[in-house]
Formats: C-alpha cells, sequence, structure tokens
C-alpha cells in the first residue's frame, strides 16, 4: 500500500514531476512489465505498447451470447416473460444464462459459478419469475401465492436485485411480480410479495421475534436463492447462512413426515406423528448459534443409537452412534451463485456446497477464475517515485479512451485497498485537477447509493475499496485502474470483472511495486495458459518467504 504511506510526500513529488504528456513514453521505457527476465520469452515485446496483454484470437468464437438460434422461448420461458425481456433491452441470452435458466427450472438445485458480467442476476431471476406466475390464456400473468427468497451480502447489492426484478414489465408498464426487500431500514412489507431479497442478519431479526410470522414464512419459501455465495458461506454471513438452511430443512422435514400438503399456518400442522428425536435435534440445530462445524455443514442430518441382536441368546448390543440420513420428500429449491467459488480446500465455498448439495446442477461459466479475452490488459511495475505520475497518466488515459457500450459517457474504476488509500488517491488525483468520487464504507448508505447513481447516470472517475468490486452492476465501464495491488485471487477477478461485462470489451491496468512481481509473474503465467488465476494467489506465501529471504541475503552481506 504504496499509496497510504506516501501520500503527503507524494503530493509534493507531483508537483515537481516531468510533464504528464511525457510520461506515457518513459513509463514505456522503464516502467514496463514485459521487461521483467523471468517472462520475456512469454511475452513477446511490441513496438507500439509493450506493457499491453491483448485478447487470444478466438477465431470469432462468442464470448458472452449463446448461439442465434437459443431465444427465450427456447430455453422454456413463457411468451410474456420472453417479451418484457426484449422490451427490456435483452433481446438474446447469454451463454450462462443458456445454461442456467433450464437447470432451475427443472426444479432441481443449482450452482451457477461464472465470471463477473455473464448475467447471472437474470439467470435466476427469470426462471424465478417463470415459476412464480403462471400464464392464463389471454388474461395475462398472474403470480402464485409461493415466495421466492434472495439473500444478499449487503443492503446496495439488494436493492440491485429489486430494480433488476422491476426492470421486467408487461404490456401495460407494470412489473411482473410483487418485489420487496427487507435490509437496511425498509422493515417488513405489508403484503405479500413473490420475491422478498434480504440480507441474512435482517431476515433473522425480523423473522425470529415473532413466532407465527416466522413459521408461515419458512412454510410459503418454495424458492431460496444465496447471490455472492462465496461471501454468504464464509466469514461472518456463515453461521447465520448455515443456521437459515437448518430452518428451511426442518420446514421440509416437517411436511415431509407429516404428509400432509402445504399449509398456510404452519402451526395447524399435526406434529404428534412426527419422530421426536429428529424434530427435537432440528430444533436444536435451529437454536445453536455457535460456530457451523464441519457435521453440521455435510448433511444436517440426525443421529441415531444403533443397535445389534445377538442370535445365540437374543441379546441386544449397542454398537454406539453413527450419523446416518433420515430420508424426507424435498419441497424448497436452492439456488446457489458467484463469480468466485474457489473448491481447494474443505471449508472453501465450493467444498461446503459440495458436501452440502451433493446432487445440485453446477453451470460453470467459461472464463470462471480465468482472464476474459474481452479484457485489454495493461502492467506497469512503479517505485515511489513513478507512482504518482503513473497513477494520473492512466487516469487519464482512460479519460480519454473509447467509451464502452452505447452511451458516450467515459466511466473509469481505480481501485485502492483500505479507506485511508483511497483517501490518497482521490487527493492526489484533486490536485492535478481531476474530480472524482470517493467510495469506502465510512461513507454512509444513502451517501454510496447517490455515488453510485451519479456515476452510473454522469460517468467520471470512481476511487473506491473492495466494497465496490462484487456484485454491484454499473453498465458501460470502459477502464478499471489498479492503484493498489489486490491481495486476494477473488479481490483481482472481482476488479477486473467491473469492466468489459455483457459481451462488451474494456482495459485493466495494474500498477504494481517490486514486492509484486513474482504475484503479477505468475497471474500473467496463468492468463497465458489458461490456468485459473487463483493459483498463482496461492503461491503468494512462497513469494513472501523468498523476499524475507531475499531480505536476510541483503542484510548478511551488508
Amino acid at each position: 500500500m504504496l499509496f497510504l504511506h506516501r501520500s503527503a510526500p507524494m503530493l509534493h513529488f507531483y508537483k515537481l514531476s516531468s510533464s504528464p504528456k511525457l510520461l506515457l513514453s518513459q513509463l514505456r521505457r522503464t516502467h514496463s512489465f514485459i521487461s521483467a527476465p523471468s517472462l520475456s520469452s512469454s511475452f513477446p515485446r511490441s513496438s507500439t505498447s509493450p506493457a499491453v496483454s491483448t485478447a487470444a484470437d478466438r477465431g470469432g468464437v462468442e464470448t458472452f451470447f449463446a448461439d442465434e438460434g437459443v431465444s427465450w422461448t427456447a430455453l422454456g420461458l413463457s411468451d410474456t416473460i420472453s417479451q418484457a425481456l426484449s422490451n427490456a433491452g435483452f433481446n438474446r441470452p447469454s451463454l450462462v444464462q443458456a445454461e442456467s435458466i433450464p437447470s432451475i427450472l427443472s426444479g432441481k438445485d443449482s450452482i451457477i459459478a461464472a465470471e463477473t458480467g455473464s448475467g447471472k442476476t437474470h439467470s435466476y431471476l427469470v426462471p424465478l419469475i417463470h415459476k412464480l406466475s403462471a400464464a392464463s390464456g389471454g388474461a395475462g400473468f398472474k403470480p402464485s401465492r409461493e415466495v421466492s427468497l434472495v439473500l444478499c451480502p449487503n443492503v446496495l447489492l439488494c436493492e440491485q436485485v429489486v430494480r433488476m426484478a422491476n426492470g421486467l414489465r408487461d404490456g401495460n408498464g407494470d412489473p411482473l411480480i410483487k418485489v420487496a426487500a427487507v435490509c437496511g431500514r425498509q422493515g417488513w412489507p405489508v403484503y405479500q410479495p413473490d420475491i422478498l431479497v434480504s440480507t441474512p442478519a435482517a431476515l433473522l431479526n425480523n423473522i425470529e421475534p415473532k413466532k407465527q410470522r416466522k413459521m408461515s414464512f419458512l412454510r410459503g419459501v418454495k424458492y431460496v436463492v444465496f447471490d455472492e455465495a462465496d461471501m454468504l458461506l464464509c466469514g461472518s454471513f456463515q453461521n447465520q447462512v448455515i443456521r437459515l438452511i437448518n430452518m428451511f430443512r426442518h420446514d421440509e422435514k416437517l411436511l415431509s413426515w407429516t404428509g400432509q400438503p402445504t399449509a398456510d399456518n404452519a402451526s395447524e400442522l399435526d406434529l404428534e406423528s412426527l419422530p421426536q428425536d429428529a424434530l427435537e435435534q432440528d430444533e436444536e440445530a435451529q437454536d445453536d448459534s455457535s460456530p457451523a462445524d464441519d457435521e453440521e455443514i455435510e448433511s444436517l442430518s440426525e443421529e441415531e443409537e444403533l443397535e445389534e441382536t445377538n442370535e445365540a441368546d437374543g441379546s441386544v448390543q449397542k454398537r454406539g452412534w453413527r450419523r446416518v440420513l433420515r430420508p424426507y420428500d424435498r419441497s424448497k429449491q436452492y439456488i446457489f451463485v458467484a463469480a468466485t467459488l474457489p473448491a481447494n480446500g474443505k471449508r472453501t465455498a465450493g467444498a461446503v456446497l459440495k458436501r452440502m448439495f451433493p446432487e445440485a446442477n453446477w453451470v460453470s461459466g467459461s472464463y470462471l477464475h480465468r482472464h476474459n479475452p474481452r479484457l485489454e490488459r495493461k502492467w506497469f511495475e512503479v517505485t515511489v517515485d513513478s507512482q504518482v505520475d503513473a497513477l494520473i497518466e492512466a487516469v487519464k488515459h482512460g479519460a480519454e479512451s473509447e467509451t464502452s457500450g452505447d452511451d458516450d459517457v467515459s466511466r473509469t474504476m481505480v481501485f485502492a485497498n483500505t479507506v485511508e488509500a483511497v483517501e490518497a488517491v482521490a487527493k492526489i488525483l484533486e490536485r492535478a485537477g481531476i474530480e472524482c468520487y470517493r467510495y469506502h464504507k465510512d461513507a454512509s448508505l444513502e451517501e454510496r447509493a447517490g455515488m453510485i447513481d451519479d456515476f452510473r447516470e454522469k460517468g467520471g472517475i470512481f476511487v473506491c475499496t473492495d466494497a465496490a468490486a462484487r456484485g454491484v452492476d454499473i453498465p458501460n465501464i470502459s477502464h478499471v485502474i489498479q492503484a493498489d495491488f489486490a491481495t486476494s485471487a477473488v479481490d483481482f477477478l472481482h476488479r477486473v470483472g467491473r469492466t468489459g461485462r455483457a459481451g462488451q470489451h474494456g482495459i485493466v491496468t495494474s500498477l504494481f511495486t517490486e514486492s509484486n512481481r513474482d504475484l503479477v509473474s505468475a497471474i500473467r503465467e496463468a492468463e497465458e495458459l489458461g490456468r485459473p488465476v487463483e493459483t498463482a494467489f496461492s503461491r503468494k506465501r512462497g513469494f513472501r518467504n523468498k523476499l524475507k529471504k531475499r531480505g536476510k541475503l541483503q542484510l548478511m552481506s551488508q
């Protein structure tokens, strides 16, 4: 985080630096990453722009849209939904949508793991709207009594999902279904929506204090979506999400074991016929607030004591406890969506899903964790003395570059690793006469929402932390700049995925220092060979050890 530690000296240095007009040629000559000896044979020099990684020639193969013969109706959607999609500007499904929609319509649990900007939100919204609604001849669309729940990690993503769902409208201009958000300052809806969007904490806070609401809500939910599933299944969200899955599976068991049809009021169910040991254990699982362990994650099933009868004397011998599955009929569908879903390691989100939902359909994007050929990459190694000029030149180049999409507004996102670094970068740009937004966690939700709306409408320079890297859909971003290099594969992939979305092209400029050099080399090598980018970051510890060893040798030689 050079920008944080050197913010004040950098501002002073900028006043004394050479003219920005001369800077690009200097960067190409002295700071081009291509000059690194380790990659000189893998990445040939270019006489015009040696620091640019161009997209590989794919021979005209489409990288975003499905084949022209694949229509919305061909995927199993109604004419009403197909027309609503067309009216919203979605004339053709994407590759990911063409695979995801039939999977969700089949009723099976589905896991959609695809690169950013591949159309994942509509991949689950569209089939859910179809399932939640019934075409009735010429009478139009009639929503069902069933409810779909969409869980997101933060308020902004919840509001974005609501906006995208409301964007699908019928011939009269009315939304196809009712959507409501329960998050932030928005409490429980006064009417029953078809789709409820919430964060895990907000949902628990609204249903747990009121038992009747909790029981009727759990019974009414038929489809559960986990958007940004890798975040929801790890870290601070995991306990809340596992708790909710326990609740939903408990309701499925109640319905299955009683043999009764869906009731409007879950409290009316006859519980006397249920296996009481299983019921008690399920309730204990719901009430447990301790961190989720591997056994709880694996199957959320019951335990029972096994007995064996001795044929010789008829005595009964107990063989101890083991985990077994009690069968029950499924009545809910679970859908997990993520742009990054690592599966290496027992506790990663991908590994957890494989254990919890072994029968789920997996839909993987062509460029999941890999280099998107629609992105043009630029790499500049910088020092304390050159980083300010490199940043300013990159921002100015982005503002002057071709816009992305149909509008003529230029949009550039500049990423830094901390709030302090964002403030330092913003001050540098403002001293250079470049106006910019500042987006980070210290800004209020209202301020952040306003900045995103302004940036979406007016364009400009958006300086931000990784809070803006995940899930937030801002169309037509032409340029992404890493002022601070990403510290993880997940952050790297989400940052670069802010541009080149929905079949468009984009530019990614990465500034890095000597300490990042080995990591950047590994990333470039992985991209060139078509390997997942996270394999490069998995070697980061080895890079650190190498740097420590290099530092010790230097001290010994002094």
